[in-house]
């Protein structure tokens, strides 16, 4: 009888299931109406190429971007104006407290606008739009367009003068073109014109018999001229019909189907080569493509893409709201029912970092890959004092390491720009990056000392090569990128400075990202996060050399180095300190929390380390506020994800997907797109967020591998399969009421495998943990006793939530399963 019951139950589940529509819009963006603006138009990408897609029914428009485009020319951007002989006295004016004569001199060497010989960054730029006219689609019904991003694949439907009419577009990741294929319900039905347009000033367009040819050359801006050339080649393949071309464009008369190539080729070669044949590379595309059957290009884009996209998958429960459209399910979030909005917008995430990273290709930048700006905000550079970071940082626990190899390329292309930055600014061996970079891997300040005298970009960046360490466990990997490790290693060995009082060693001059201590001064010495940053480069380059076995004299004087660096400091509002001094203003809340580096990405803060550290970077956080730019508040979701406060972080991506307003400057959140608002446009956001929806899932930070570290009460009950940890597992796990029900791992290295859990486990396998965790790969920093202001005040430590921990031994390349029952 219970056999009957539950097969009656699955059954009705079916049912209701299917009549909701949810199978259909499981993993979809979908919309009843075409996109007005460039903020509702669908991303589709495979690394190189990017469109944004906005579904008109009389005119199609394809914006199209290739991530070579970029203003400028090989350089870089080292100032001339004698910054490293003016260092010393910086220097001494900082520890003098003599801040705004430090901060006068600074900006006479590194002013706001560059001079005439240096340059602040090249603007990512757009190739341009190629429009798709149906005269006479004026009249619709049945609309309805959708980026299903389980295929990575656009599609638009309507009916017009009694024919139905479908559009599929995709950017393909084995055939390297853009794909657009428009069919009917009625043979000979498709009646339309192509053409192409350009916003770049030097440009030409030719329409030949089948092809509309665009070769244009990128913009100049300061000291460098637009050197970038581009071609694209557009070209329908017909089923019937009849193709004819005028001045402007091609006329297809009453074709049955029809396939649209667009190849786009650059003359890019490397961030210091500009030697390629862009005709050459776009038509060599394009013939390979159009040789092939429709279907065929197809099938083979969404194997690919799905080798990555299918690792890893989320079920939080599925409600009505499901079966809304996504502008409407947006709107209603914040105060509404759907748990399976976060499933997508955490997906979302993993689609754009695929469809803008893949393997060769260039790291996605502050918009990805989708840009239709000749000057874009910030120009959408590489942003390393957060941004570019954030882009990555669900490249290894949601299962996408090969998307953080365009990363580590460029890091290995800045290690080599950055010797000329590190040498004549700073007289230091090594290599740096400031809180900037282009195409053209510049590694000098930006934006003037303001904003840019931060020598720190390169120390965060390097961070990642350490993680995929730790995930991977490949040591031939961490030997390809040692070098990277050791001359960020060096520069700070080289560079730090002793400040008199304590006889710490620190960076100076500095700042803490983009805020100040005092109106319009940022200028500082031993900021919380530089001194952070600067612990975990030399310990990583310390790591690293020992299992290498390499660099022994300078690993010891780098030791003797790192135990003199500051501690962190707790304030008299009971905060982690953001300055070596105690400045900090409760009411501040801007919008980097660059002191809570340490909480996260690194690992620096521990409930059970150190406690008190631990509350003190939970009241700073509070005291900056939930409301913020919608990167800011994607960095937050992780950060309370690693307080431990499930509802908190749930919070904060409620906040983060509420709507975004057009052309504002206010608060942050989410464009109907669900591309992350600032405002404007940033991708970092999106990649924030998803990081943040798998850290309260799965942590593996801080010794062990936390399971529902941070578990809001919204997601009582789900699944989530193939995240990955340090040490090489790979993570299967749900839970219902709040309490692990099942766990799978994989292990990929073997070792030691320690659970964490709020909720005691049962299994003769598991056996209850004592000390440390034996596995390297979990091994946990040491660092140094923090120093507390006398009127700082602290909660008892006995306000965590209780832990349990067990071990159990794995093997290479074994899968364990634990059923704990319902």
């Amino acid at each position: 009888m219970k056999i009957v019951v539950r097969l009656f139950s699955l059954l009705l589940t079916f049912i209701v299931w299917h009549h909701a529509g949810y199978g259909q819009n499981h993993l979809k963006l979908w919309y009843q109406q075409p996109a007005k603006t460039w903020n509702e138009a669908l991303p589709i990408g495979n690394g190189r190429l990017a469109a944004m897609v906005f579904s008109n029914p009389q005119t199609e428009t394809l914006q199209l971007n290739e991530e070579t485009v970029w203003a400028g020319e090989p350089g870089n951007n080292i100032p001339s104006t004698g910054f490293a002989e003016s260092l010393p006295e910086i220097q001494r004016l900082i520890f003098a407290d003599e801040y705004e004569q430090a901060h006068k001199l600074a900006m006479q060497k590194i002013p706001r606008s560059p001079a005439k010989d240096n340059n602040y960054g090249m603007p990512y730029q757009p190739v341009g739009n190629v429009l798709i006219d149906f005269p006479t689609h004026q009249h619709v019904t049945d609309y309805h367009r959708e980026l299903d991003i389980s295929k990575a694949i656009q599609s638009t439907t309507y009916t017009a003068n009694g024919v139905t009419y479908t559009r599929e577009v995709f950017t393909s990741f084995t055939d390297q073109v853009v794909v657009v294929r428009l069919t009917a319900s009625k043979k000979q039905s498709i009646t339309c014109s192509i053409s192409v347009e350009c916003p770049h000033r030097e440009v030409s367009i030719e329409v030949g018999n089948k092809t509309i040819g665009l070769s244009g050359t990128s913009g100049s801006k300061d000291n460098k001229k637009g050197k970038v050339k581009f071609v694209t080649q557009v070209q329908p393949v017909l089923e019937g019909g009849t193709l004819t071309s005028s001045d402007t464009a091609l006329h297809i008369n009453r074709a049955t189907a029809i396939t649209v190539f667009i190849s786009i080729g650059t003359n890019f070669k490397s961030y210091n080569d500009l030697s390629e044949n862009p005709l050459e590379k776009a038509t060599k595309y394009l013939n390979d493509a159009k040789q092939k059957p429709y279907k065929v290009l197809k099938d083979s884009h969404i194997e690919y893409y799905r080798k990555f996209f299918n690792r890893v998958s989320l079920d939080l429960g599925t409600t009505a709201a499901a079966n809304k459209p996504t502008d409407v399910r947006l709107s209603e979030f914040h105060a509404g029912n759907d748990p399976h909005f976060v499933t997508l917008i955490f997906q979302f995430g993993r689609y754009l970092l695929i469809s803008s990273s893949q393997p060769g290709t260039q790291p996605a930048n502050l918009q990805g890959k989708w840009n239709d700006k000749i000057a874009p905000p910030w120009d959408s550079k590489y942003t390393v004092n957060i941004n570019t970071e954030m882009n990555y940082w669900p490249a290894e626990v949601t299962n996408l390491p090969e998307m953080h190899q365009s990363l580590f390329n460029m890091l290995h292309e800045l290690e080599i720009t950055g010797k000329e930055s590190a040498s004549k600014l700073y007289k230091a061996r090594g290599w740096n990056l400031h809180h900037n970079t282009d195409l053209w891997r510049i590694t000098g300040p930006v934006d003037g000392a303001f904003y840019g005298l931060w020598p720190m970009g390169g120390a965060w960046l390097s961070q990642h090569i350490w993680q995929h360490y730790l995930y991977s466990g490949d040591l031939r990997f961490l030997e390809t990128h040692y070098s990277i490790l050791k001359g960020a290693a060096l520069f700070y060995h080289d560079i730090l400075v002793e400040e008199p009082t304590n006889k710490w060693l620190m960076v100076v001059p500095s700042m803490s990202p983009e805020n100040h201590h005092r109106p319009d001064i940022s200028i500082a010495a031993g900021t919380t996060m530089d001194n952070q940053l600067v612990f975990d480069v030399f310990s990583n380059f310390i790591e690293a050399s020992s299992l290498l076995n390499r660099d022994f004299e300078l690993r010891d004087s780098v030791k003797i180095d790192c135990n003199r660096l500051p501690p962190m400091q707790i304030g008299k509002h009971s905060q982690l300190q953001e300055w070596l001094k105690d400045w900090d203003d409760p009411n501040d809340k801007h919008r980097h929390v660059s002191h809570l580096y340490g909480l996260y990405p690194s690992n620096q803060i521990s409930p059970y380390r150190n406690y008190i550290l631990f509350q003190a970077a939970r009241n700073s956080l509070e005291y900056r506020g939930d409301q913020s730019t919608g990167w800011s508040m994607g960095w937050k979701v992780n950060l309370w994800a690693r307080l431990l406060d499930g509802d908190r972080a749930y919070k904060l991506i409620r906040d983060q997907l509420t709507p975004a307003l057009e052309n504002t400057n206010n608060a942050g959140g989410t464009y109907p797109n669900l591309l992350d608002a600032h405002p404007p446009f940033q991708i970092d956001g999106n990649f924030g967020v998803t990081s943040g929806i798998a850290e309260m899932l799965v942590q593996s930070h801080d010794g062990a591998v936390h399971l529902l570290p941070a578990l809001p009460a919204a997601w009582k009950s789900g699944s989530i399969a193939g995240l990955r940890t340090r040490g090489g597992f790979t993570i299967d796990l749900s839970w219902k009421d709040s309490k692990i029900k099942s766990i799978r791992v994989t292990s990929s290295l073997g070792g030691n495998f320690r659970i964490r859990s709020h909720s005691s486990l049962t299994d003769k396998r598991l056996k209850k943990s004592i000390g440390d965790n034996v596995n390297p790969f979990f091994k946990s920093p040491e660092i140094k006793t923090p120093l507390v202001s006398a009127a700082a005040k602290f909660n008892s430590i006995s306000s965590l939530k209780a832990i349990y921990e067990y071990d159990f031994q794995t093997k290479p390349n074994e899968t364990y399963t634990f059923d704990f029952g319902n």
